[in-house]
């Protein structure tokens, strides 16, 4: 099963607030998921990320393949340098600088 860490649109019409979340590749963009790992309120001034780093670190480390944009809000957080150091992950979510 491959899977992909992606975001998943939540909230109302023209407002979106999108979950992080690992999931299979084949499902559907707001289908089935794995585990959600954070939040990313785009709209938020500056724009709001929640993020579990240390689980983000571990789906790496599983060979989870991020999309562009969670890859960026991954940088963001810190959690790819964390994953490509191998340093053992920080515990609880970090809120991130927007990007």
């Amino acid at each position: 099963m491959a899977v992909k860490l992606r975001l998943m649109r939540m909230g109302k019409k023209k407002q979106p607030i999108y979950r992080i979340v690992a999931a299979d590749s084949r499902s559907p963009r707001d289908g089935r998921f794995i585990e959600i790992l954070g939040t990313y309120e785009p709209r938020a001034e500056p724009s709001k990320v929640v993020l579990d780093n240390s689980r983000a670190v571990h789906w790496l480390s599983e060979g989870a393949q991020p999309t562009e944009r969670v890859a960026k809000l991954l940088a963001g957080s810190g959690a790819i340098e964390e994953w490509k150091s191998g340093a053992p992950a920080a515990a609880g979510p970090v809120a991130a600088p927007g990007s």
